[in-house]
Parts: C-alpha cells; structure tokens; sequence
C-alpha cells in the first residue's frame, strides 16, 4: 500500500468559497490513488507515509476536466506542416513548401490548422496552393475543423470538378463558372476529399493520442471527453490505454450519421461493450455525438432569423427533425448519453425540441444529455435546460472579442443577436449545470486561460475594458466548478472526483496561486505546477519528496 501526504500548501476543500475566518487546511493524505484525510487528520499520517510532497506554500485543488475536446485531432497536427501559428497565406504556404521538402516521400500532405479570418470571407485559393505544391495533394484544416482547404491535385485525385453538386450536408465553395474554388464546408463536402485520403497508422494514433494526454496533463486535467470518434479509430484508443499510454482518462463518443445512423445502434452497442471488457480505468464509451448544425463564421449554423449579410440563409442543418428526433430516442434507449453540438439559436432550439421528445417517448431518469458550445440561445429557450436536465457544455476561451468575432463572426450575426453570444451566466443564473471545455485542437487545451476569459470576458490584453458582454461574466467559483464538479456531473462521476474529499479518487493539480484569491486580471497568470491522476504523477514537478516527515506545524 502506498501512503503519500502532501503538506505545507493549502487545499482546496470543497467547490464552494470557503467561509471568512477559517484555517485553510494545508495538508492531505492519499492511500492507493483515494484521499484518505484532509487537514489534522492527514498531518497525523505524517509519520506512517511512504512518501510526503512538499506543496512548498501552493495550492493543491482537483484537477481539471474537458467537458468537449478532440485530443486525437490535435495529437495527429503534429504529424503535417505546423500552420497554427502562421499570420498570412504566404507564411502557410511557405510552411507547406518546407514541410513539402523535408518528406519529399509523402504522399498527401495534411496540415492544421489555419486562421480562417487570413482570406476574404474565409475563402482559400486552390491555386495558392498550386504555387507551393502542385505534384501532391494537400489537405489543410481550418481552425474550426468544419472547412478544409485543397489544391487542384486533391480536387482531382476526388473527383471534384464544376459538374460535382453540392452533397447532402456540405457545400462546395465556387467560381463564378461554377468550377471549385478550393474551400469545402461542412461533413458532406468534406468527405469527398477524406474518402481518398490515406489512413493514418496505428501507431501514429496511438502516439498522437500519448502526446494529446500528455498535453493536457501539463494543463492540470485528469478527464476528457473526446467528442468526436470514428469506429476506425478504436484500435488506437484501446492498444494506447492498455500498454499505458493515455496520461488522462478519456470517454469516447461516438459519431452519428443521419445516413447511417440506424445501423450504428449495432455497432456503437459492440464497440462499448469492447472497451466495457477492456475494463481499462483510463477509457469508457458512453456516449454518441451528434452534429446538429455547423458554424457561424461559413454561415452554416443554424439561425432563427436569417444572417445579416446573407439574408438569403439561415444555415446548414445537418438532420431531419424526424430523423434526429428518432435517432436520439434509439441511442437513448440503449443507454447512451446524448451529446449535441449546436451552435445557432435554431440548432439549441432543435436540440431541445429533441429532449424533450426522447422524454416522452422513454420516459423521465437522470440522462444528463449535454448540448455543446451555446453561441447563440434564444432567450426563450433558457428556462428548457434545467427542466430537460441538459448540460449546458461551453468552450470559454470563445467568449471574447477576438479576430475571427470581429471579422467573421459579428458580421454574419449582425445586432442584436452578436450581443448575447455565450450566455454562461444567463444559463448559470436559471440553475443550469454548467460544464467547460476546450475543442482542442479548435482552441488551445489549457484550462487556466479559459478560466480567466470566463471570468473576465476577456483576450490575453484584458480588453475591452468590462469585459465583452460583461453581463455574461461568471466569477470564480462558477468557473473553478465549471472545469471540475460541473464536468464530473456530465460524466456521471461526481462522486468519483472532481472535488477533494475523503474516498475521492486523487485526481489532483498543483496550481502556484489559489484563483479564489488573486486578482480577476492574475487568473490568466495562475501556473500548473504538478497534476495527479488518482494519485499518478502525469506532469512532472520539482516540488521536494521524501520517504517519510515528521509532523511539522500548521
């Protein structure tokens, strides 16, 4: 048995603020991977511990969870040209070209993921491309991963010319003659290039995915809920948990298509019961996925009222009332937890119409369906979640005026609408369980930031100043729940972790300030010192440790 206390810090007790006047405990003890004590009763195992961690004046609280991320996404950009970073079409094609030379051998060349707002409207050239590689196809990711952009050799190696229509839940960007311009927007047009791409290896995804964990390890988070899983992509999951390579848990939704959607009731049931039996800590599958809409900047989510610049649309739906309406019933009566992406006020209000009739048809228990990122929510439509028992999933890193709000993103919406994005607080306020997430590799992994946007509303120079829609602020509390318990809630695991109490798993992060007790504008500041996944170092620290203490002073 091993028996590790961690002393001289101080402890985050519990979710809520801690009352005025009382000691902060400084101490906690952990017995294979489960708190013991907090406080006096982990000093007094001082003397019977097989390890003591020196918290050295820090601050010990849970760790963080991912309500909505993509690590295996993210873990495979390493692979292609490094264009995340790059602040014009000339920097990513100069990326391309380099990346190009070093593996002359490559077939295809896939990379992500590029700053939508660097061409007029969004629309990237085929023959920009063209200019940096025209014997190979490329394929590059925009950041919002609902929009690639291809050179003329992917267009051919797909079959994509002037005479190919638009699919079912896609759209070819076009000329004025029609031919493709080299943009694709949404599933359905991007599948059409995807159907030709060459496979990733297995062991490329299992290393993505060791990389993608460890990642998010560094950032404080123990849990992550991977929101979008091909059943191709199991092999890797499974091979990367079993030979300890995941440095967080992951729980695995599964993708629904409209198309195909009564068929992978079958398959979707055989692929839980895989990892059910992998009886693996590190990964479950509980959940199905579905995409309601798409995203506001290419004018595919799904609007009440009709885009400001586009009067014409109102979006891209993805499904069929019906159709979503009967999916969702199917997968909820197999037991699967329903997890929607709905950007538009049309989407969410879809999104409930469909709770509200899986209600009907199987009936009230405890579901915790979770509708994810909110942009827009009619304000009629607050008071629905808490009576569905919905989880409201937001993506705080979002909630501030950055490029892409002020020149994709406002313009499409127009006002009022563009004055109400990301309601957390409105939604807070009705008694909602909030829960946040990244979309990583979308935005960046690290909770810390994301913290700190949700409370101030605002990017990494604290402006404007207030706050952007600073009625929508949450204060630090509801941000530290919303990153913790508010993710073990939708993970049906509140009494697992996501809070430090006795018989709680040591899902812990080392943080070197408490966020309770430093300046709105510090939060962003706060670093991630040490993480601990049920009593598992996953992020190395320096802090001092020893076989044995004995007791010092509180």
């Amino acid at each position: 048995m091993v028996l590790t206390v961690f002393h001289s810090g101080t402890i985050a007790i519990s979710d809520a603020f801690e009352p005025p006047g009382e000691a902060r405990p400084t101490a906690l003890a952990v017995r294979d991977g489960v708190i013991e004590a907090i406080g006096d009763a982990a000093l007094d195992l001082l003397g019977e511990a097989t390890e003591t961690v020196d918290l050295a004046g820090l601050h010990l609280s849970p760790s963080f969870a991912d309500g909505h991320a993509h690590p295996l996404f993210g873990g495979l950009e390493d692979l292609g040209p490094q264009i995340r970073s790059c602040v014009s079409v000339e920097e990513i094609a100069d990326s391309v070209r380099e990346w190009a030379k070093a593996n002359p051998g490559s077939g295809w060349i896939v990379g992500a993921s590029y700053d939508a707002t660097l061409a007029p409207d969004g629309i990237f050239d085929a023959e920009w491309l063209d200019a940096t590689v025209a014997d190979r196809p490329v394929l590059l990711r925009s950041w919002d991963y609902h929009t690639i952009w291809v050179n003329s050799a992917a267009l051919l190696a797909a079959g994509i010319d002037r005479t190919t229509p638009d699919p079912a839940r896609g759209r070819i960007v076009r000329r004025p003659d029609g031919s493709p311009v080299g943009t694709l927007m949404e599933a359905g047009a991007i599948e059409l290039i995807a159907r030709v791409l060459p496979e990733y290896t297995l062991e490329q995804r299992m290393a993505a995915l060791q990389a993608a964990t460890a990642k998010f390890a560094a950032a404080g988070v123990t849990w992550i809920q991977d929101a979008w899983v091909e059943l191709k992509d199991l092999p890797a999951y499974e091979s990367a948990a079993v030979s300890g390579r995941l440095d967080a848990r992951i729980n695995l939704a599964f993708k629904a298509e409209p198309a195909d959607w009564n068929v992978q009731t079958e398959t979707f049931m055989g692929a839980r019961e895989r990892i059910e039996e992998l009886a693996s800590p590190m990964l479950t599958a509980n959940t199905v996925k579905f995409f309601i809409d798409g995203i506001i900047e290419s004018r595919t989510a799904c609007m009440l009222a009709p885009y400001a610049d586009a009067p014409a649309e109102t979006g891209l739906p993805n499904w069929e009332r019906d159709q979503l309406h009967d999916a969702m019933a199917a997968f909820d009566a197999l037991g699967f937890q329903l997890h929607l992406h709905a950007i538009g006020d049309a989407a969410v209000r879809f999104a409930l119409d469909g709770l509200e009739d899986v209600q009907k048809r199987n009936g009230r228990r405890d579901r915790r369906p979770v509708i994810a990122h909110l942009q827009v929510v009619d304000p009629t439509d607050i008071g629905r979640f808490a009576d569905l028992g919905a989880v409201a999933n937001f993506e705080p890193l979002w909630a501030c005026e950055d490029e892409v709000m002020r020149l994709l993103t406002i313009p499409r919406l127009g006002s009022p609408r563009a004055d109400s994005q990301y309601p957390i607080a409105s939604l807070a306020r009705a008694g909602v369980h909030i829960s946040f997430g990244s979309d990583w590799p979308v935005t960046g992994h690290q909770p810390v930031p994301g913290l700190a946007t949700a409370v101030t509303r605002q990017g990494a120079h604290y402006l404007p100043d207030g706050g952007w829609i600073p009625n929508e602020r949450v204060d630090v509390d509801t941000a530290l729940t919303a990153y913790t318990s508010g993710v073990a809630h939708q993970a049906f695991a509140e009494r697992s972790w996501g809070a430090l109490r006795p018989g709680m798993s040591a899902d812990l992060v080392l943080l070197s300030e408490d966020p309770r007790r430093v300046p709105d504008d510090g939060l962003a500041a706060i670093a991630v010192v040490g993480t601990w996944l049920a009593g598992r170092p996953t992020y190395a620290t320096n802090l001092p440790r020893s076989g044995s203490l004995t007791r010092t002073q509180s």
